[in-house]
């Protein structure tokens, strides 16, 4: 009897393993855009146990297992390690057809070597397992990402960020490239003035300059921005609701700039002048030093103020959200065009209504001599699996070119996740070898190979200049 993971998993037809086996599998990886602490990488990090290194900050497994109806004091709470790992084995055969189902079990036959089903039976087993193989160098920060094929990643990180570990990983010698991302959200987070101000306070002691006006603000975030290209930056990242392209005039942002510096609350139509013209500027800068830029939109976040203010952001309610935004998407781009200052871009929408209108919408800014200059970005946090991936393939492959496509990442602060490259791969080959097969592309699998092997990792190679 076949293990559940083997080495076909997820691949239907003899087209789909050729591309996978022959061509996709041993491709490095190149994960431009993800949230490890640079700290951990720097200090080379190792953990206890599966507690510590599968459901500590994992938002995902938490979801799921409050669905199950585990008590929080299992999921964030004090209970002992060992009793979370075995809540979270309880939840596991109610998870099948979750994405979580396959990512764990990947995770364990990868770097574990363990193809048993997780469960309340085989829970102690695998427990006992792990935490034997736990304390081996390969189990370290730094030994996952050799042991994964990682050439380099592009960590997320504040502009007002010391990039110190990032300098440290540098001069250590480490293997794997490891890249700051330039990631100014707080800039944009004038509707709070507390902490934004106090964000303020911070851009102008890193900048080493007062930052009280809107001049002043342009002036710091293109002395950060330069900081982060010294050290080898080469994206930036913008986590938004929606897509801000409003109209506004210099003065009104200076007067709004100004108001907020002085600790008042906007109004919802001055918030949202400020942050289409502050993310405007950051993304002009992008164009100037050559970056990319990454437009993470669509994310209802922290729907549940109860549990906000017990645990707080980032711990597993957030949604979908539900934003027209292909007007505004279409203006902001147009009105960098128009400045000569549109840089490569990549659009990731959480919602996959959207799927189709960001496909036609990269195409009104393509333009050579770079193939590609606009992209589609993988399924994002909930379309990160199975379905939201062949989704994303299908409204790209139709609508665009899927062959210069940039591929996957994983987006996650877990060193286990880089079994999602595997996992895109496999739902890749077997798109297109299932293609193949019945006829809806040509029978020529070198060339198709050839395919799967940008999509895997020149495309991004190339498209970034790393």
């Amino acid at each position: 009897m076949k293990t559940f993971i083997n080495d076909d998993f997820m691949l239907q037809t003899d087209a789909a393993k050729n591309l996978y086996h022959e061509f996709a599998a041993s491709m490095p990886i190149i994960d431009y855009h993800c949230h490890l602490p640079p700290r951990e990488i720097a200090e080379n990090k190792q953990w206890e146990n599966l507690t510590r290194l599968w459901l500590g900050g994992d938002h995902y497994k938490w979801r799921c297992m409050r669905s199950n109806g585990i008590d929080e004091r299992y999921i964030t709470g004090d209970a002992p390690d060992r009793e979370k790992f075995q809540k979270f084995a309880e939840t596991m055969p109610y998870l099948l057809r979750n994405p979580m189902y396959d990512w764990s079990h990947l995770e364990l036959a990868r770097y574990f070597g363990i193809f048993k089903l997780l469960s309340p039976e085989t829970a102690e087993e695998i427990w006992d397992a792990t935490i034997a193989q736990l304390p081996q160098k390969e189990f370290s920060a730094r030994g996952l990402m050799e042991r994964s094929n990682v050439e380099l990643v592009c960590t997320t990180d504040d502009p007002t960020d010391t990039l110190e570990y990032h300098k440290s990983i540098a001069a250590s010698g480490f293997g794997v490239r490891v890249l700051p991302t330039w990631r100014p959200d707080k800039a944009l987070a004038v509707n709070n003035p507390a902490l934004w101000n106090s964000w303020m306070d911070k851009l102008g002691a890193a900048s080493g300059q007062d930052v009280m006006e809107w001049d002043d603000f342009l002036s710091a975030i293109n002395i950060r921005h330069k900081f982060f290209a010294d050290h080898g930056c080469r994206l930036s990242d913008y986590g938004v609701e929606t897509v801000y392209a409003a109209d506004y005039t210099e003065s009104e942002i200076r007067s709004i700039f100004r108001k907020v510096r002085d600790g008042a609350t906007p109004t919802e139509s001055e918030t949202e002048k400020f942050r289409s013209a502050a993310l405007f500027e950051c993304i002009k800068l992008d164009g100037v030093s050559d970056w990319t830029a990454q437009l993470h939109y669509g994310a209802l976040r922290n729907n549940n103020t109860k549990m906000f203010r017990a645990i707080g952001p980032d711990s597993g309610f957030d949604s979908i959200g539900d934003w027209n935004s292909a007007a505004p998407m279409a203006k902001l781009f147009n009105r960098l065009e128009l400045a000569d200052a549109l840089p490569r871009t990549i659009i990731y929408t959480l919602n996959p209504r959207d799927n189709e209108m960001v496909a036609t919408m990269i195409g009104n800014f393509q333009h050579g001599p770079e193939a590609g200059r606009m992209q589609f970005g993988s399924g994002w946090w909930f379309n990160d699996q199975r379905d939201g991936m062949v989704r994303q393939i299908e409204a790209l492959s139709q609508l665009g070119l899927l062959s210069r496509f940039v591929g996957m990442l994983t987006d996650s602060r877990s060193f286990l996740s880089y079994t999602r490259h595997e996992y895109f791969r496999r739902v890749l080959c077997n798109i297109l070898g299932n293609d193949i097969e019945a006829g809806l592309i040509p029978d020529d699998i070198a060339w198709t190979g050839e395919i799967v092997q940008d999509i895997c990792y020149r495309n991004a190679k190339r498209y970034f200049g790393f």
